[in-house]
């Protein structure tokens, strides 16, 4: 007899919710919750495919350790040995900096990678910390960063109120939005150009988007800060800049208009390939909408100037009066988020704490460029040891990162390596232990990270809904064990990670005069949390303690899990509402307009507007059915136009002699691939593109249905040198590349 579950989908940054149907054990389908409080029933194909990412048969479903050379399945006691015995001795010996931790993109949609990479992190004490975040997003949070304070304040449109919104490098009807938390993203931009408002896209690309918009803008690749810059300009030189309620709370303005002086419209447009008219509407649009949002996503992020132009999609907002406010864009509230603390100054945002070894980048937010980690693998110097031992959790760096081939060779080389992931890819087939977590039918849901950047507040979790199958282990406790393992306490329950953490955090929260428990005992709060487990006892906690909380029987009509339980469909908590200056972190207390390192990089912004590659220039693309590399085993998510091609425009591919469906050689600095042509008039003369997450042709991996049509890996044309200096973000997108039609 089948019966019916919800669930929050974690594929995707929308985070719908779910009506699953179950026969036994199995989910056989998969609809959306009319009732959700979120997504009110929407759905998209990768949701739809819920039963079968959840039952892909190539999933593991026992750990692996290498024995004699050979991955082999072993029990989780063997797995967590063997890592205790491969871990400890490399740290003690050489210091915790050996080990790299590499955390890929699906842990912001799982609990268990919310809750135990920073207890693993700081157990460890490594500095050698390496995400998905410098391929996609560091730009935006180094420049909020610099702007807030704080790396994690990003704004985000009020897209259910906005009378004009500007998206740049941005698909969402395709990717279904980033760094914006939006179900229907789709639905909402009809919505606004239904009620009269405006729609504006600039993308190199006519993307699904931009055929929506009023206006497209083909953009030169690479050249959006330029862009921005000349808006910014033009706003101050025509006198159109109104910071209303905003102006107590900025510092620099004066020194911002003095630092655009030379952006003019005029001086941009042919780097930019817009003419200078364009530019000068663009900014008086902006300017005379009643409210207005500009929004840019990861097509201005993965360019040489990517933290510029993500600093200069706030810079715009600002100037309009439209940042903290309604129909612009504000900084979400998340249930989970800590006690807000009294404005004020603040520790501020710093950048370059440390350096990595080799190519001395600085860090950002803690982090790494993962573009360096090949060469912390493989590269002696006198700065230190190399990394001997790597973790990944839920990461396939030799598909997502800059010349995966030479990481690819780089792990081969490792003392030891463990990798947390459900398949044996491109990246885990490297591992001396593999452990592999459940299907997410088998594990409790919350969005710790999307909610804070979600464009309505509201607070939901979904329990299992279906038993952890025999054999299996939760991942939460998975990871609770490698922290455990991998610091020196293997053998220990894993609930003492859990404990810890409740412990620390209580007894901060008792200390601090802004708190609601301020005065209490710690471990009486302890007591008093519910759950039927340590992850749904820290979510108690933070619930209680956080923004909307009943901070323990302070507020009796607050949060807590017992009453978020009894809302299955979730609880909404309203629309976004302006909350400056409480957000701010800065060392001011004040929006930091020009901040130094902002400051400092700009004369090499000034230089760009001389340059002009000449060529064929490579961009990225993304698809409604697929998620990075992770989603290609699934045959109801690739086919059709989910496939990897190099989309070329009609006339460059005439000049070249080319056909549909004819392999070409593409040749980038970082090396070559062959793809098949496809010609379409979506891309702009000059512009190829590839899409990102396929090359699943390497030996070793356990993907079937990948490997049957593996696509090419497009990352293995980037120099992976080439950096956003300010934030270490890779390169992906404006690279030039040629084309050989001859193979």
């Amino acid at each position: 007899m089948s019966r019916t579950a919800l669930r929050i989908c974690p594929l995707c940054e929308a985070t719908c919710g779910l009506t699953l149907t179950i026969e036994g054990t199995r989910v056989t389908g998969a609809r959306g919750d009319r009732d959700d409080v979120f997504s009110q029933g929407f759905i998209c194909p990768k949701g739809a495919s819920f039963g079968a990412v959840d039952g892909d048969p190539d999933r593991l479903r026992t750990p692996l350790v290498r024995k004699d050379g050979e991955l082999r399945e072993a029990t989780w006691e063997e797995a967590f040995d063997a890592i205790a015995a491969g871990i400890r001795p490399a740290v003690e010996r050489y210091g915790p900096n050996v080990v790299g931790v590499v955390l890929g993109n699906p842990n912001v949609h799982t609990m268990a990678g919310a809750l135990y990479p920073p207890v693993l992190l700081a157990g460890l004490g490594t500095r050698s910390v390496f995400t998905a975040s410098t391929v996609d997003q560091m730009p935006k949070h180094v420049s909020s960063g610099l702007l807030f304070g704080d790396a994690n304040a990003i704004p985000v449109p009020d897209l259910d109120h906005t009378d004009h919104l500007l998206l740049i490098g941005a698909n969402p009807l395709e990717s279904n939005g980033s760094l914006c938390t939006a179900p229907d993203f789709p639905g909402k931009l009809k919505a606004l150009k239904a009620r009269g408002g405006t729609l504006t896209v600039i993308d190199p690309r006519r993307t699904r988007t931009a055929k929506l918009a009023d206006r497209h803008l083909a953009i030169r690749p690479g050249a959006d800060a330029l862009l921005l810059a000349a808006m910014t300009y033009t706003l101050f030189e025509e006198d159109l800049v109104d910071t209303r309620e905003l102006t107590p709370h900025l510092q620099g303005l004066h020194e911002l208009r003095d630092a655009v002086r030379d952006f003019t419209p005029e001086a941009v447009a042919d780097a930019c390939d817009v003419d200078a008219a364009t530019i000068r509407t663009l900014a008086r649009e902006l300017a005379a909408a009643p409210t207005a949002a500009v929004y840019a996503r990861i097509g201005s992020c993965t360019v040489p100037h990517g933290t510029l132009a993500s600093w200069l999609v706030d810079v715009l907002n600002i100037l309009s009066g439209n940042l903290d406010r309604p129909g612009g864009a504000l900084f979400p509230q998340a249930a989970t988020d800590r006690t807000p603390r009294p404005a004020g100054p603040s520790h501020g945002f710093a950048l370059g704490r440390w350096h990595s070894r080799v190519s001395r980048h600085p860090e950002a937010k803690g982090e790494l460029p993962i573009s360096a980690l090949a060469e912390e693998i493989d590269t002696a110097t006198e700065e230190g040891e190399p990394i001997r031992v790597v973790v990944t959790v839920a990461a396939n760096p030799v598909l997502s990162v800059p010349d995966g081939d030479r990481l690819d060779k780089a792990l081969g080389g490792l003392d030891f390596m463990v990798s947390v992931d459900p398949y044996l890819n491109e990246t885990s087939r490297h591992a001396d232990v593999v452990l592999p977590p459940p299907p997410p039918s088998q594990s409790p849901h919350h969005d710790f990270a999307f909610n804070t950047l979600a464009v309505r507040n509201q607070v939901r979790y979904t329990r299992p809904a279906v038993p952890l199958e025999p054999g299996r282990m939760a991942e939460t406790e998975i990871l609770a064990r490698l922290v455990l393992a991998a610091t020196g306490m293997h053998g220990a329950d894993p609930s003492a990670v859990d404990d810890l953490v409740v412990g620390q955090t209580l007894g901060k929260a008792v200390k601090e005069t802004h708190s609601p428990v301020h005065g209490r005992d710690a471990k009486e709060l302890a007591g008093l949390l519910t759950g039927v487990s340590g992850p749904e006892r820290r979510l108690d906690m933070m619930l209680r303690l956080g923004p909307y909380g009943d901070g323990f029987g302070v507020r009796p009509d607050g949060l807590n899990l017992e009453k978020l339980l009894a809302h299955p469909h979730g609880i909404d908590l309203g629309p976004l509402a302006s909350r400056l200056p409480q957000p701010l972190k800065t060392r001011s207390g004040k929006v930091e307009l020009l901040p130094q390192p902002i400051a400092d990089d700009l004369p090499r912004l000034r230089q760009a507007m001389a340059e002009r590659a000449e060529g064929l220039v490579l961009v990225g693309r993304r698809h409604l059915r697929s998620n990075n590399s992770w989603m290609h085993n699934v045959p109801a998510l690739t086919g059709g136009t989910n496939r990897c091609t190099l989309h070329i425009h009609p006339e460059d591919a005439g000049s070249l002699g080319l056909v549909d469906g004819q392999p070409v050689g593409v040749k980038g600095a970082g090396g070559a691939v062959t793809a098949p042509v496809e010609i379409t008039d979506t891309v702009r003369r000059g512009v190829v593109s590839l899409p990102h997450g396929w090359g699943h042709d390497r030996p070793g991996t356990r993907m079937n249905h990948a490997a049957q049509d593996p696509g090419v890996n497009v990352n293995q044309l980037l120099d992976g040198r080439l950096l956003d200096p300010l934030s270490g973000n890779a390169v992906l997108n404006a690279v030039p590349v040629e084309l050989i039609t001859k193979l």
